[in-house]
């Protein structure tokens, strides 16, 4: 992306892995989407999750259009879901459906909020490795588009509570293909010794786990199978693990035909797509991914001799993650001297693992910057860390910050629109900070700051 040449007094876009309506004044002080932070700050306090609306729409907006497009051309039509897993909150998923995506929801909870947002059940679909019987009969009474089977087990389960209910459940079967990709391995989706779905690999002599659910489902009146599901795993930066898996999954789904007599009508692929969280990171295009893997899975289809399915995709926090920031106030600031000599700066600020686990959870890097205020002081080697009773509480391990930062200057972290929220706790009693979404020079609440009268009402004493 392509920093504006600045002007007198312009304000000036300072790259990946900020929003793109983030701007840096002469003077120091970024503005979101028109808004200056201190403003945030001073009306919704620290810290604060703030959301730039217009990035999360037009990130929507271009992988709904890029992937249309690209399958457009290879013949056939998709869908792209957005991981409510991510965020979600009643303006966001109406701002997803708004820009023409389906919502994807992984727990009674999201498939709820969904619902009370505005989303029609059939363009909702319900993921989840261990869903309740609750959670299964409200996905059948709130007419979800699709329940993604998860396991043997649930074939029963999901027939059982359609068969009760006197309905049809459309359904996916989640598969893993072997097909390992993405960051972390505890996001990564498709090796065979993890949790989700089942297996396409087949035990000498016998059906495979996945062709065994395939062919359960296929058996059941109260189930109709729309198709088969894939996804390899999360913070994927290239496109070339995709065509591995669809080539896995569009053998299984001819595979089942030569069995069932039909093709099922759908594949998803997942996706997973990754974003910028350092400035040297690269970030994936739209346009280019979707075009990769459109030609990839026409590709295969060909050797197969297959016509093409319905596609659908999950962009995952491709879309919202690069749309957040979590704002913070400084408090401590302390100097450590290291074994070999070197000097950090200790920068506590008034949040911590509580608003962010991902650093403490996977050892995920981020970015920070001073944004209340210009500094001409030399640099230092900063590590910025929370307020909780735990040595490993960081929110940014390694960062150059000014030599001069001191307590009551604004700190923002860019690349936190996903999971910031969505995983947050109440860590040593600490209230949760609010969602503030900024668009067109002003900010309101989506979801307010808890308070301690929130966290005392579910102590029954």
């Amino acid at each position: 992306m392509t920093d504006e040449v600045p002007g007198a007094g312009e304000a000036v876009y300072p790259g990946e892995p900020w929003s793109r309506g983030v701007r840096r004044r002469d003077d120091g002080v970024v503005e979101v989407a028109g808004t200056d932070v201190r403003d945030v700050a001073a009306e919704h306090g620290t810290p604060a999750y703030v959301l730039d609306e217009a990035d999360f729409r037009s990130r929507a907006r271009a992988y709904r259009t890029a992937f249309e497009t690209a399958f457009r051309t290879v013949g056939t039509d998709v869908d792209v879901y957005y991981a409510g897993k991510a965020l979600l909150t009643v303006a966001v998923a109406r701002w997803a459906r708004e820009e023409g995506l389906r919502v994807d929801t992984a727990s009674g909870g999201e498939l709820a909020l969904a619902l009370r947002a505005g989303v029609p059940g059939a363009e909702i679909g319900l993921h989840g490795n261990n869903k309740s019987d609750a959670e299964i009969d409200q996905a059948l009474r709130s007419g979800v588009g699709r329940i993604i089977v998860d396991s043997l087990v649930e074939v029963d389960r999901v027939a059982a509570a359609a068969r009760a209910r006197g309905v049809v459940a459309p359904v996916m079967v989640r598969v893993t293909t072997g097909v390992h990709a993405g960051g972390h391995e505890y996001i990564s989706t498709a090796h065979e010794d993890q949790k989700f779905g089942l297996s396409i690999v087949a035990p000498a002599g016998q059906d495979s786990p996945a062709t065994v659910a395939l062919l359960d489902v296929v058996r059941r009146p109260e189930l109709h199978l729309l198709g088969i599901h894939s996804h390899i795993g999360s913070q994927i930066l290239d496109a070339s693990g995709f065509e591995a898996a669809a080539r896995a999954v569009l053998e299984l789904r001819a595979a089942l035909a030569a069995r069932t007599g039909s093709l099922v009508d759908e594949v998803d692929i997942g996706g997973g797509y990754g974003i910028a969280y350092l400035p040297s990171d690269e970030t994936l295009d739209p346009d280019r991914v979707a075009h990769d893997v459109a030609q990839a899975v026409a590709a295969v289809a060909r050797d197969l001799g297959t016509p093409l399915p319905r596609f659908s995709i999950e962009p995952g926090r491709a879309i919202v993650g690069p749309a957040g920031m979590t704002l913070y106030t400084v408090g401590t600031v302390k100097p450590v001297t290291l074994e070999d000599g070197r000097v950090r700066t200790y920068v506590s600020v008034d949040g911590g693992m509580s608003d962010n686990i991902r650093p403490a959870l996977y050892g995920a890097r981020y970015h920070a910057e001073l944004v209340g205020r210009s500094s001409a002081a030399e640099p230092v080697l900063a590590r910025v860390v929370g307020k909780h009773c735990e040595s490993g509480d960081i929110v940014v391990h390694e960062v150059l910050l000014p030599g001069d930062v001191r307590a009551g200057d604004l700190l923002a972290v860019p690349a936190t629109g996903a999971y910031g929220r969505s995983m947050a706790s109440n860590y040593n009693l600490i209230a949760r900070p609010p969602v503030v979404a900024v668009a067109g020079g002003a900010s309101r609440v989506l979801v307010r700051r808890e308070s301690v009268d929130d966290l005392l009402a579910l102590d029954l004493g």
